[in-house]
């Protein structure tokens, strides 16, 4: 609710149905699914947390709680909605001995966890079924015969970055764990952890560790939480006696997975880049994606379409949840919010055509003997095939799940299975008690730990982690003991990853008054300022240790009386983001949707561009990272054709070339500067060659210069243009001008003199002219070649220029033929009211010069650009440079805004003066009045107006009158037509 705020719904629930509305055409879209619930709003909250219905349309976590106390809240009353509709369905299809799966999908922050998980009094599916699932283990013992029991076991892994890791242990398996094949069971992870347990609070205790280890592992290695999939395993195995008496073994997997955040499905922005491939962030979702699109096509009788599991690690877990032995069930998250109108759509489609997905499940179930002598079959099938040098055969029988690999892994996932069977055999003769006894134990020891440290943090001062991922926020705690305490990479408190000192702070706990003191050179944040002396810590301030180790300082003896509001991720990285001068460029101005997810960027991105460019000095590769933004026009876009965006500036600190990434290369980028990193930080070889490097940019790369607008009025009155257009960058900035030509000509191709013809005689009539680009001039000396390339009217593509070398002053001499017949009224309004945009592009220079100073003193000697925020750390506090260099870029932005205004004003008036004299019967203008319009807007860009005969030039200096017995009508009218064309530009320009 907090990241839709001041935004506008687009989103309806009726029934069964979903309503999305584009906010720009007002059009809806429906799609239908079996259930469709509303939780945005609707609902009070009450004393103890719970979010009651206010109103019938709210699907609420838990039923009936109005007036019930705190303790019925723990004993969890079912849902009234979620849980019954979906949550009922997948335990009693456990029960059944049925595989079962659960898995939510949407963008970050739309509501997965909170509806498989919940969040404090408003418990989701997963802790319900669970807590259910064991009252009824527990209400059938009384019942149970010699021999029966029922057992329950968990495992929690992680997918991020294409890498498995086993939550429930502590220790991070280089790599990742692997992937292996069972002929019957399918892919599996190798050496995963499985813990018996008893109960809900057992499995609580289980998630809570493996979200500690998560926590810990993710924030040394500044992984991203959102971009990870965490699956949880709940196997339940029922051993019954048949009425034979006969042992019986039915078995069901729940599978409880919480997706990534779907915005990084595909990566759009970075489409084109020679790295995009190298980052294996995306490939589970757009793997999904595939998956989910080919089993569609299937289930509607396309039986040629190969479904690509094997193409992720994640697809391939989640084959039999997808297409296999499995009753499934997807929950779609979505964000109700205009701003994430696009988000939304993709995550309903998504959802529209899993739908059609059909799964096959059976029950899974078999004499517990039979199961047994199975296994011992396989082993001995096994054995003989490695005494035989088989390597081959099992990867043709499939029993490895090879993709072609040596007989060495082939005999290794032979081994690797023996043991996988051996373990399962132990499993089912060893009694179940027994085991149970040790993993009740573990966690026993475990609940009673996490009580304790409960219990201390509400007496002792300490510090506590915060995550963009709530859920993980908390599960790290360093108590500030009484006396000195040290915080590093070498430390009494550890704490590893980028810009960390070996001694990078101290803690002084005295009289439980905290202070808080850097070490030189540390990089320290309070409240989002940095701080570089003992600092006293107050009860919930924000403290930043280097780029990533957010924590939350508490002092529950100097807390208020009154509660104060809990400190958030994202309100500490707006903290930062806003200190650090970053939100200057926004100005503060009302925000509407669009500067709203604008700021929302700029509150992501910063931190991230200071990671990078902390990874950039640390390894020393002599690139500066900065924020700017690019509006539609400084990207080549007409005004309405997009919105303003948040690109990063990449600058050779040798060479001074510039390059600017969307933030989607970015961010694919930087997970490959976090690779390197962490090689080098575990002392591996990480240098990698030029072309693989993330933070190298090739120096020929295209760069979009800037752009000019040529306006087409004069050819609806087939009277030419031959102008230098300035070229202005995104910045505003003049980067040259271009000669530019528009020549009407005859059938046969020759160039139209003195001809002129009103707008509503060439409509029905051919038209032919051509536009040519001579050349440019006063350009950068820095680039090796240069190119234009523009659209005309409907084309889709690109019209290109060859490349010129020739550096300032480039020939293009390019020339294209348009012809039109007959003439559309909506070709002549095109060409009465628009213009093209001239894109100048350019390859720069690579000098091949290195400085002999570090990264680390050439950013400190480099000055951010204007319009961009890119300084390695926030600005100190009290200090005026940074405040004043905020005010300074919104002044100039003001201006500008005030500049294009008032151009646009000047249009309007002239418009105006040229109709009123249309209206009274005169065919020229007043120069005086001309003038004064242009004085009064733009005069510094106004310049006069040449005619190529010289005619049209004097009529039009000479005054109304005069001009009118000098000159012939057409000549007045193509000065007149020629004025309004070239004031046109002038004011753009």
């Amino acid at each position: 609710r907090e990241r839709t705020r001041g935004s506008k719904l687009i989103i309806k629930m009726d029934g069964t149905q979903t309503v999305i509305t584009d906010p720009a055409s007002g059009q809806d879209k429906k799609f239908a699914f079996d259930y469709s619930y509303w939780s945005h709003d609707g609902f009070t909250e009450q004393a103890n947390g719970y979010f009651a219905p206010a109103s019938a349309k709210y699907a609420d976590q838990v039923r009936d709680l109005a007036g019930c106390s705190w303790r019925a809240m723990q004993l969890q009353i079912p849902t009234q909605k979620v849980f019954d509709d979906l949550g009922r369905g997948v335990l009693d299809n456990a029960w059944e001995g049925y595989n079962c799966s659960l898995f939510a999908y949407g963008q970050t922050g739309s509501g997965k966890s909170y509806s498989m998980i919940g969040y404090q009094a408003n418990k989701g599916i997963v802790p319900i079924a669970c807590e259910d699932l064991f009252k009824a283990i527990e209400a059938k013992k009384p019942e149970m015969k010699a021999g029966e029991e029922y057992q329950v076991s968990l495992s929690m892994i992680e997918i991020y970055n294409e890498q498995v890791r086993d939550l429930l242990v502590s220790k991070t398996v280089k790599g990742g764990l692997k992937i292996r094949q069972h002929p019957n069971k399918g892919f599996y992870v190798e050496q995963l952890t499985t813990s018996p347990v008893s109960s809900y609070a057992q499995i609580e205790a289980k998630i809570a560790e493996g979200s500690h280890n998560r926590t810990v592992a993710a924030t040394n290695m500044n992984a991203t939480s959102s971009r990870a999939h965490t699956i949880v395993a709940i196997s339940f195995t029922q051993k019954t006696l048949d009425g034979s008496g006969q042992s019986m073994t039915r078995s069901s997997v729940m599978n409880l997975v919480d997706l990534a955040g779907s915005e990084r499905a595909d990566s759009t922005g970075a489409t084109g880049d020679r790295l995009k491939e190298g980052s294996a962030i995306n490939q589970s979702l757009s793997t999904l994606g595939n998956c989910i699109k080919a089993l569609a096509d299937q289930s509607t009788g396309n039986s040629k379409v190969v479904v690509p599991f094997r193409d992720s690690v994640l697809t391939k877990l989640l084959q039999n949840a997808l297409g296999g032995n499995s009753k499934t069930v997807m929950i779609a998250a979505l964000s109700p919010a205009d701003i994430n109108f696009e988000e939304t759509l993709s995550t309903l489609r998504f959802a529209d055509r899993a739908k059609a997905i059909k799964t096959k499940a059976v029950v899974n179930e078999s004499p517990t003997d039979k199961l047994i002598r199975e296994l011992r079959e396989e082993n001995q099938r096994l054995m003989e095939m490695l005494k035989s040098g088989g390597g081959e055969a099992v990867s043709s029988s499939g029993s490895g799940g090879g993709d072609g690999e040596g007989s060495e892994e082939a005999e290794e996932r032979m081994r690797e299975l023996m043991k996988r069977n051996q373990e399962e055999m132990e499993a089912m003769e060893r009694q179940w008690a027994e085991k149970l006894a040790q993993a009740q134990a573990e966690s026993q020891a475990q609940i009673r730990d996490k009580e304790a440290v409960g219990e201390r943090r509400k007496q002792q001062p300490h510090l506590w982690n915060l995550n963009e991922d709530p859920s993980l926020s908390g599960l790290i705690v360093h108590f500030c003991e009484p006396g000195s305490h040290t915080i590093g990479r070498e430390a009494e408190f550890q704490l590893r990853g980028i810009s960390i000192l070996p001694q990078h702070a101290t803690l002084n706990n005295s009289s439980d008054k905290v202070t808080l003191t850097p070490q030189n050179g540390a990089k320290v944040c309070v409240n989002g300022r940095e701080v570089v002396q003992e600092t006293l810590l107050n009860h919930h301030d924000r403290v930043l240790f280097g780029n990533n180790h957010l924590y939350v300082f508490d002092n529950p003896k100097a807390a208020a009386p009154s509660p104060s509001p809990i400190p958030t991720f994202e309100a500490a990285q707006a903290e930062l983001a806003e200190n650090s001068g970053v939100m200057g460029l926004l100005g503060d101005k009302a925000k509407s949707s669009k500067d709203m997810l604008l700021m929302d960027d700029l509150v992501k991105l910063y931190p991230q561009v200071q990671e990078a460019n902390a990874m950039s000095e640390e390894l020393d590769r002599r690139v500066r990272f900065e924020l700017v933004l690019m509006s539609p026009q400084g990207r080549g876009l007409r005004e309405n054709e997009g919105r303003t965006e948040v690109y990063i500036s990449l600058t050779n600190l040798d060479s001074g070339n510039e390059f600017f990434w969307s933030k989607d290369k970015f961010s694919d980028r930087k997970y490959l500067m976090r690779d390197m990193y962490q090689n080098y930080m575990e002392g591996e070889s990480w240098k990698l060659p030029q072309e693989k490097d993330p933070f190298w940019e090739p120096a020929d790369s295209p760069l979009l210069i800037g752009t000019c607008h040529v306006y087409l009025q004069s050819l609806a009155y087939l009277i030419e243009v031959a102008e230098s257009f300035s070229v202005t960058d995104f910045r505003g900035e003049d980067q040259g001008k271009l000669e530019i030509e528009l020549r009407p000509c005859d059938s046969e191709w020759r160039e139209l003199g003195e001809e002129f013809s009103e707008p509503d005689d060439v409509i029905g009539q051919a038209i032919n002219f051509k536009v040519k680009l001579n050349k440019g001039h006063d350009l950068s000396p820095k680039y090796a070649a240069y190119y234009c390339q523009y659209k005309f009217y409907l084309e889709d593509e690109f019209t290109r220029t060859p490349e010129a070398s020739k550096a300032v002053n480039p020939q293009f001499k390019f020339e294209k033929k348009y012809t039109f017949k007959p003439v559309t009224k909506q070709l002549m309004d095109y060409l009465q009211n628009s213009y093209i945009i001239v894109e100048l592009w350019g390859r720069q220079k690579d000098s091949g010069k290195k400085s002999s100073k570090t990264t680390k003193e050439l950013m400190q000697g480099d000055k951010p650009k204007q319009g961009a925020v890119g300084d390695s750390r926030p600005a100190p506090a009290g200090a005026a440079a940074a405040s004043a260099e905020a005010k300074n870029l919104k002044s100039e932005l003001d201006t500008l805004k005030q500049k294009s205004e008032r151009n646009e004003q000047k249009i309007k008036q002239l418009q105006t003066l040229v109709n009123e004299a249309r209206k009274s019967g005169k065919d020229v203008l007043q120069v005086d009045k001309v003038d004064k319009i242009l004085s009064a807007t733009a005069a510094s860009s106004a310049r006069p107006v040449v005619n190529k005969g010289g005619k049209g030039g004097a009529a039009a200096a000479g005054g109304g009158g005069k001009s009118g017995s000098s000159a012939t009508k057409a000549e007045e009218k193509r000065s007149e037509a020629m004025g309004k064309s070239t004031s046109a530009a002038c004011s753009i320009q």
